[in-house]
């Protein structure tokens, strides 16, 4: 179990606890011999944790000790008085549960007798049919192309298609040994975690006094958008009212929600190669079809596409880390303007700028309403907080949250976003954020340095300035890289392959992620990569 997932099931527990202190974990049936009941546990207060009714936390208590035959076939169970007696709750709650556990095969009640158990272990309560298909829907058949009955993406081309936010590497064998260069893994020892945790105990004590204040506002949590604004204001230059924002559960649902919105069956979409795989995944599942738009030095080649949809990555190429200058961003937007287009700009990795000023965004520049900004936490906060957002233009606000609404009509994450409202309130994330520019600064130049001085001949590295990541091109063949990438594993060094993100035909890639890595680590890894490298220059 991750950090974040602690937190919160710790936090949860606690409440639980205290709510529930006089329920009983262990119920012993003293009167075995009037009543014929057996002593049994029943983790009633774990199971309050894991289900939001008393109902269902006493239902899969009951169904879970039965199937795992700690309750045996003809055990007796307590009356419903008892039961509910003992563990603080209705005898009709009891009852409903008894009720429902008779009807699908478990328990039995006999008139004058009691309840008992009669599922047998090992007893099948239905045959599954095994081998029919199920016929989904066009849109569903999209989706599911390219994966395998595990949930995995397929290899395609003997790579896998990438995620900006998965860090997919090249696997070595040592593991515990290894040194990976892998991209989304951010340095989490300096995170607050003393002053989150208590914003999050905060956050839970006051959603059981007012539990429905955001219930169904698709929108996201209000403070949470207000804080946003202020930070993007600040920071970025983006001058958007809290209205204009919208939360999602990362980037992703963004993107996925933007494109079900804008794309027909056939229409034409404009996507960077090399690009967010994300961004293609979400055009072939609305049956859009990716126009694949060519990336220099200086980001995205501006063309005369004749699509309405474009996604780009102006501030920080992904995965190149190009950054789009002026004059390209000024043709972009006057391409928009005059195809009636909309340009989804994916601000996926600003917050960390090492040297010079910092970029404007796109959105910035978008007098018309055509340009929609996604940001994300994903790379400054813990990295299981899968919260992202969106800047809307007005003429797309309202389409955007109704999309959102039919997938969530109540939203997830909200102590989370309440939590993360409170802390920027307090001024504690650009504490953290200052803090960490300051770390990943020094490791970012070290590394920047040290790829220039003793990997230069293997590599043609992408001048940058910002991120958490450095990419190169491959001087060599692609045989070549292959046999170096095997024999860099074999001393304990990997990277994550770029050729995950759509490279041209016949060229490799390496992105450099360096945020989880001390710099002796660095150091380290990147003398043995110069070791292995003297048989391929």
């Amino acid at each position: 179990m991750n950090d974040f997932n602690v937190i919160v099931v710790s936090i949860l527990y606690d409440w639980i606890h205290n709510k529930y202190q006089y329920d009983s974990i262990y119920m012993y049936h003293f009167k075995k011999k009037r009543s014929g009941c057996m002593a049994f546990y029943l983790p009633f207060q774990t199971y309050c944790t894991q289900y939001p009714s008393k109902y269902a936390a006493l239902y899969h208590a009951l169904r879970d000790e039965i199937v795992g035959n700690k309750l045996k076939q003809n055990t007796k169970l307590p009356s419903s008085r008892d039961l509910a007696d003992r563990l603080g709750i209705s005898r009709g709650t009891v009852n409903q549960v008894y009720d429902m556990l008779i009807a699908e095969g478990y328990l039995q009640a006999d008139v004058g007798r009691g309840t008992f158990v009669v599922y047998a272990d090992g007893h099948v309560m239905y045959e599954a049919k095994v081998g029919k298909n199920i016929e989904l829907s066009a849109w569903g058949a999209r989706v599911s192309e390219g994966v395998d009955a595990g949930g995995r993406r397929r290899e395609r081309e003997g790579r896998i298609d990438g995620d900006k936010e998965q860090g997919e590497k090249l696997e070595g064998k040592q593991a515990g040994r290894e040194i990976a260069f892998v991209v989304a893994r951010p340095q989490m020892d300096q995170f607050p975690r003393e002053q989150w945790n208590r914003g999050m105990y905060e956050q839970v004590r006051r959603m059981t006094e007012s539990p429905q204040e955001d219930a169904h506002i698709a929108e996201g949590h209000y403070a949470l958008r207000e804080a946003i604004a202020v930070h993007l204001r600040r920071m970025r230059g983006i001058d958007a009212p809290p209205e204009r924002i919208v939360i999602v559960n990362g980037s992703m649902q963004a993107i996925a929600l933007l494109t079900q919105l804008l794309v027909n069956p056939g229409d034409p979409v404009v996507l960077e190669r090399p690009g967010y795989q994300g961004a293609s995944r979400a055009v072939l599942a609305a049956g859009g079809v990716p126009v694949h738009a060519p990336v220099d030095g200086q980001g995205l080649i501006p063309q005369p596409w004749n699509a309405r949809l474009l996604f780009v990555t102006p501030s920080r190429q992904f995965p190149t880390g190009a950054v789009l200058g002026l004059e390209r961003r000024q043709q972009l937007l006057r391409w928009a303007a005059e195809q009636g287009a909309v340009i989804v700009e994916d601000d996926y990795d600003s917050e960390f700028r090492h040297r010079g000023r910092p970029i404007e965004p796109l959105k910035v520049l978008d007098q018309e309403g055509r340009v929609v900004y996604i940001g994300t936490f994903s790379k400054t906060m813990l990295q299981d907080l899968r919260i992202g957002y969106v800047v809307l233009p007005e003429a797309l606000h309202d389409a955007f949250v109704a999309a959102k609404r039919l997938y969530e009509p109540h939203p997830t994450g909200l102590l989370e976003q309440r939590s993360l409202a409170a802390f920027m309130a307090s001024g504690g994330y650009e504490r953290h954020l200052r803090r960490m520019r300051r770390v990943y600064a020094s490791k970012f130049l070290l590394l920047q340095a040290l790829l220039q001085e003793q990997l230069s001949t293997l590599f043609e590295w992408v001048d940058s300035d910002s991120g958490l990541h450095l990419f190169g091109w491959w001087r060599g063949e692609l045989r070549t890289y292959i046999a170096y990438a095997a024999a860099c594993r074999a001393v304990g060094v990997t990277w994550t392959d770029a050729g995950n993100y759509a490279l041209p035909d016949g060229r490799a890639g390496v992105c450099f992620g360096f945020a989880h890595l001390t710099e002796a680590e660095i150091r380290q890894g990147i003398t043995l990569l110069r070791s292995v490298s003297v048989g391929f220059i």
